[in-house]
C-alpha cells in the first residue's frame, strides 16, 4: 500500500477529486495548507501599505491506495492539477505499512 500526498492549487481540488472518483477512489484527507517554493509569493497593498504575501494558499489531497492503482492515480492528479504554471504543487509517494479501520477492526486492503 502507499500514501499519495498531492500539494496543489486550491482551484483544481474539484475536478482532482472527481477524476480520483471516476477511477474508484472512495475516500481522502483534504487539508487547507499554505506554502512556498519557486512560486515565491507577491506584493498586496492594504491600506496604502505594500507588504509580501510569502506564504500562498495551496490544498493538500492525502490518499492512501494500493500497490496497482499508484502509477494511475498520480497520472490522474498529474493531468488533473497541471496548468503548467509554476505553483502547480507536488506528489509525494510513501510506503504504508499497515491500515486499522478502527469501527471494525479490518486491516489494510480490507480498511482503505
Amino acid at each position: 500500500m502507499k500514501k499519495i500526498e498531492a500539494i496543489i492549487k486550491p482551484f483544481k481540488l474539484d475536478d482532482v477529486r472527481e477524476g480520483l472518483s471516476d477511477m474508484g477512489i472512495t475516500g481522502m484527507t483534504v487539508t487547507e495548507v499554505r506554502g512556498f517554493g519557486r512560486q515565491k509569493g507577491h506584493t498586496e497593498l492594504y491600506r496604502g501599505a505594500e507588504y509580501m504575501v510569502d506564504f500562498l494558499p495551496k490544498v493538500k489531497l492525502e490518499i492512501i491506495v494500493t500497490d496497482d492503482l499508484v502509477d494511475q492515480c498520480v497520472e490522474t492528479i498529474v493531468d488533473i492539477a497541471q496548468t503548467g504554471k509554476i505553483g502547480d504543487g507536488k506528489i509525494f509517494v510513501y510506503d504504508i505499512e499497515r491500515v486499522i479501520r478502527i469501527r471494525t477492526g479490518e486491516e489494510n486492503e480490507e480498511a482503505i
